[in-house]
């Protein structure tokens, strides 16, 4: 097995992922590994909406959600002297981890913030990028707090 040179992380900015957040940086540290963050604007929930203003506004606060989010994260890393490069796409969660995972050499990620009843008829995102994607990955659950 080659070493991990290129981690994912990915994020949607809750408290959910941020012990996978800093599991994910600690790893690279350790590693010398380089991080991407990111934040995917989910754009299934607006596909059978018009685009008027009301949904142009709620896309804004989701993009700029996923810009804080990943930024975080950056800052985060800069602190533990982890480079991190913030990327923010628009589309389904799943698709879009799963695609951008196929140029990296492990996914982190937490459970991400769904209810159980979300799970029961939508599926878990971090289920699914686990069970379809081509490299490793690492979920990582938040603290019961």
């Amino acid at each position: 097995m080659e070493g991990i040179r290129k981690i994912l992380i990915a994020t949607d900015g809750s408290d959910n992922t941020k012990e996978a957040v800093s599991y994910g940086l600690w790893l690279a540290k350790e590693l010398g590994a380089e991080v991407t963050a990111l934040y995917v604007v989910d754009q299934t929930s607006f596909g059978s909406f018009p685009m008027d203003s009301s949904i142009v506004s709620v896309y804004s606060l989701l993009e700029n959600e996923g810009k804080k989010a990943v930024e975080d994260v950056k800052a985060e890393g800069d602190s533990k002297g982890v480079k991190v490069t913030p990327m923010v796409l628009e589309g389904s969660p799943t698709r879009k981890i799963l695609e951008t995972a196929a140029g990296f050499d492990l996914v982190v990620m937490g459970t991400l913030g769904r209810s159980a009843l979300g799970k029961l008829f939508m599926g878990s995102v971090a289920e699914r990028v686990t069970r379809y994607a081509t490299c490793p990955v690492l979920v990582v659950r938040a603290k019961k707090g």
